[in-house]
């Protein structure tokens, strides 16, 4: 079963943008676009369905903070190589955990040893650094949770009677919530 939002449709069509796939003849590519980006949409926004103004405006919030706290404070490894051990398995190998915005910073810093302009406007820096300096990580993962909690109240029913008329067994998002919200209180400490 295909789930096509018709009013997507008719507003893409209304602004002259073409539909397509992500890569052309591989139908089961967006399962890739979306498992990219399944671990920042779906842990912070969750499987609720948004359409008024107010869930966009607690949503734009939440990205907002989202963003700070994913670029600007939590470190991510990106792999470097594939080893093979004796065993014959594969074992891939990681860099040292770091920000994104830290990663930005080196390939900056490397651009400019190596005669370039770098990356990163200064106005930016200083803006970003600025942005750092003022945020308290734990606050910002407590104001995180407050907007979920207020995106869940006003989305719940809806979410749930839409699921009941299409048969679907929305059981498993109550459990992924509490999850969340343990994960978040352990974040915390």
């Amino acid at each position: 079963v295909e789930f096509i939002n018709d009013e997507l449709v008719d507003w893409l069509l209304e602004q002259d943008i073409e539909q397509t796939r992500s890569r052309p003849y591989r139908k089961n590519d967006q399962a890739t676009v979306e498992s990219r980006n399944n671990h920042v949409v779906r842990k912070y926004a969750f499987h609720w369905r948004y359409d008024t103004a107010q869930q966009r405006e607690l949503l734009n919030r939440l990205w907002a903070k989202t963003y700070v706290l994913l670029n600007l404070f939590t470190p991510t490894r990106k792999p470097v190589r594939v080893d093979q051990g004796r065993d014959g398995r594969r074992k891939t190998v990681y860099d040292e955990p770091r920000t994104p915005w830290a990663r930005v910073l080196e390939h900056d810093a490397a651009d400019r040893a190596a005669g370039g302009g770098g990356y990163v406007v200064d106005d930016a820096r200083r803006r970003i650094e600025g942005i750092i300096a003022a945020t308290n990580p734990a606050r910002l993962n407590r104001e995180i949770a407050v907007i979920q909690d207020e995106l869940e109240r006003v989305s719940r029913d809806r979410t749930e009677a839409m699921a009941r008329r299409a048969g679907l067994d929305m059981g498993y998002l109550g459990k992924a919530i509490e999850r969340m919200r343990a994960d978040a209180g352990q974040n915390d400490k």
